[in-house]
């Protein structure tokens, strides 16, 4: 029988601990199950063993990162023998550790949660990119408690969303409450007869379009773009206007873009720069495997490359 391990990530202090106690005790997750929790650091919240143990759950704690091993988990498992497990993983050690961990057998990762201080994120951001981003690369769910009234919440999302496009974001705030009439502020206005999109905000207009295509269905946009067309695609009126963007550090450099139909895309080099028009239609791609945005273009001028190539999300 499958045994659900629900991963918590999140640096010390972000609520891990708290969210664990909310779930068990508060919400009655699981109510009968025997409970495992592993936790892997010890912050300023504690469990309440005693609360806890009324729950039938049991609280493991890992000392160090090299205690924290496969033949550990093993032991837990025979020891224990847990219907569901609740890991609170250490802020500071990689998740992809425990993503390519051999687990016990019938151990299944359900659900990866990270909770995030809203009050501290931008700070981690600019001083530690790459480990935030690495904590929600492959969460389901990504918390931000301790939200006010000035978290600039579609910011954070947009630099979720850049590395991880699947995770529901939450945003919790010092109450405790949920809010959930976050609505995305655009840089750009919708209702112009020619969305012009500019470099900086070209991400951003990149993840919109994906998440909710169907509010661009017959807009034009202009945009610089990086035309993308290889010999597989010389005989086709197809090319792939896009931007090189960085989405956490160099290494994660990737090109993005849509899928645009011309009549004259033969005459587009591959990896020419151009100023695109384009009306937005709405349709089945066998490129996205999906309906999704797709370009129909109205004017293609060509153009040089700008002095900064890349584009970022934020």
């Amino acid at each position: 029988m499958e045994i659900p391990v629900y991963l918590f990530t999140g640096f010390m202090d972000s609520g891990k601990t708290s969210l664990i106690t909310q779930t068990l005790i508060e919400n009655d997750f699981g109510v009968g199950a025997k409970t495992l929790i592993i936790a892997c650091e010890d912050g300023d919240e504690e469990y309440d063993e005693v609360k806890l143990a009324e729950q039938n759950a049991t609280v493991v704690g890992v000392d160090s990162e090299e205690e924290f091993t496969a033949d550990f988990l093993k032991d837990c498992d025979a020891t224990m023998q847990p219907d569901q497990v609740f890991i609170e993983y250490n802020g500071t050690w990689e998740a992809a550790k425990i993503l390519e961990m051999e687990l016990p057998k019938d151990w299944q990762i359900v659900q990866t949660l990270t909770t995030v201080d809203a009050s501290t994120y931008e700070v981690y951001l600019n001083n530690m990119r790459s480990m935030m981003m690495e904590q929600v690369f492959a969460s389901d769910v990504v918390i931000f408690n301790r939200c006010t009234e000035d978290t600039p919440r579609a910011k954070f999302r947009r630099t979720v969303k850049a590395y991880n496009r699947k995770a529901q974001i939450v945003y919790e705030m010092e109450d405790g409450t949920i809010d959930n009439s976050v609505m995305e502020e655009l840089p750009y206005d919708l209702n112009q007869d020619v969305i012009e999109i500019t470099d900086e905000d070209y991400g951003i207009f990149y993840l919109d379009v994906q998440e909710e295509p169907q509010k661009y269905e017959g807009k034009t946009i202009k945009f610089l773009a990086l035309i993308y067309r290889p010999d597989s695609m010389k005989k086709k009126p197809v090319m792939i206007p896009g931007r090189f963007a960085m989405t956490c550090c160099v290494e994660d450099i990737q090109f993005i873009g849509l899928k645009c139909k011309y009549d004259k895309a033969a005459e587009i080099p591959h990896k020419s720069w151009v100023n695109l028009t384009a009306k937005i239609h709405v349709e089945f791609a066998r490129e996205y495997r999906k309906k999704g945005p797709v370009l129909y273009a109205e004017a293609v001028e060509k153009t040089t490359a700008p002095q900064e190539e890349l584009v970022y999300f934020t």
